[in-house]
């Protein structure tokens, strides 16, 4: 399940979370966010919790793009106990986002 994260509430939803924490930040004009949407929501469906799936709309939350260092749309940054520890930039396929989500899982299984 997804959900919307404002600038407001960032910190404690990702931040201090201690779980894994996967974030896109997307603009909804955009076409390369339109088309990763689905994909993203499905990954995000087949985790049921185990794993926390934010959205950021950067012309919404003006700032938090540039405090994570986000110049290109769609990037999707994946956080742990506070820390960016992977990202994706642009379009990808939904088995490389799967593959990142579970590197994010457990790091030292390879």
């Amino acid at each position: 399940m997804l959900k919307a994260v404002s600038k407001e509430n960032f910190k404690k939803e990702v931040i201090e979370n201690t779980n894994l924490s996967v974030v896109q930040f997307k603009k909804e004009w955009s076409g390369a966010c339109l088309i990763i949407e689905p994909l993203y929501r499905d990954v995000a469906g087949s985790y049921n919790g185990a794993v926390n799936f934010y959205t950021v709309d950067v012309d919404e939350e003006k700032g938090l793009d540039t405090e994570y260092g986000v110049v290109d749309i769609p990037t999707i940054l994946f956080f742990k106990s506070g820390e960016v520890i992977d990202h994706i930039i642009g379009l990808v396929s939904k088995n490389v986002l799967t593959e990142k989500v579970e590197n994010a899982i457990t790091p030292f299984s390879k």
